[in-house]
């Protein structure tokens, strides 16, 4: 998790807050694939990857500066505490793991012919879990809301 101050914070929240306002499931699957397939290319994908992951923690740092009652609670509590937070989180590890594989028999001078298939099984594997995972999402924060259980402004 980053550090952000209150400006910062106040920023990015606007920006969230533009970014999913009339989101739905399929816009949740969308969002996640475009994070999640440029995983896969060899090399840049772990890169992407590590920045994905601090895009993340700066976004849970921004949301515990706006709602401080949420400041004691772990953000990886709460990928690991949703279905949906680990649909992604295996997602991103296929997509991640793949591209180091790949650019590996790159720098050895291994064919990828061979890799082709389970490349693309695992991209089939990404995919349908985000399908999954977004409208498993969307439900929840549908169903959050019914119940008055999400912090306004979020």
């Amino acid at each position: 998790m980053s550090s952000v101050s209150e400006n910062e914070a106040n920023i990015f929240m606007s920006e969230f807050e533009e970014l999913v306002l009339d989101i739905d499931a399929i816009g949740i699957f969308a969002h996640n694939t475009a994070i999640a397939l440029p995983m896969f290319i060899p090399g840049f994908g772990v890169a992407w990857g590590i920045f994905s992951a601090w895009s993340t923690g700066f976004a849970f740092a921004s949301i515990a500066v706006i709602a401080p009652q949420l400041e004691d609670i772990p953000p990886l509590s709460i990928l690991f505490l949703s279905p949906f937070g680990l649909m992604e989180l295996v997602a991103y590890s296929f997509g991640i793991s793949r591209s180091f594989i790949l650019i590996r028999a790159v720098s050895k001078k291994i064919s990828l012919v061979p890799l082709i298939k389970p490349t693309l099984i695992e991209i089939g594997i990404v995919v349908g879990l985000l399908l999954a995972g977004g409208y498993l999402e969307f439900y929840m924060i549908e169903l959050a809301q019914e119940e008055g259980l999400l912090i306004p402004g979020l």
